[in-house]
């Protein structure tokens, strides 16, 4: 989703794919930013707050009239029907975040 989106182009890819991979821990409670992560990823848990803070918006706000063919693509069992997870509750986001 972020490809068409202007304001992630200056995010440097490792970082949004580490946004991504945290926020998708911090909406399956499947744990927070381990040391392991910080160490190949090059970031800190700190680092990427802000950036999954947007990234979760981005879910939530998400404008219906773009990327349609993405969502149908990715609402198909055969990938998981990721398109249709419901996005965090930004308090309760900020709260997971706080406790990383």
């Amino acid at each position: 989703m972020t490809l068409q989106e202007y304001d992630y182009a200056r995010e440097s890819p490792s970082k949004l794919a580490a946004g991504c991979l945290l926020l998708a821990l911090t909406m399956k409670n499947l744990g927070g930013w381990t040391p392991t992560l910080e160490y190949y990823s090059g970031y800190t848990a700190q680092d990427l707050h802000p950036l999954v803070k947007r990234l979760n918006f981005l879910l939530t706000y998400q404008p219906r009239d773009k990327l349609n063919a993405v969502r149908s693509k990715y609402s198909h069992k055969v990938f998981f029907e990721v398109a249709k997870v419901t996005p965090m509750d930004m308090l309760k986001l900020e709260e997971a975040l706080t406790s990383c």
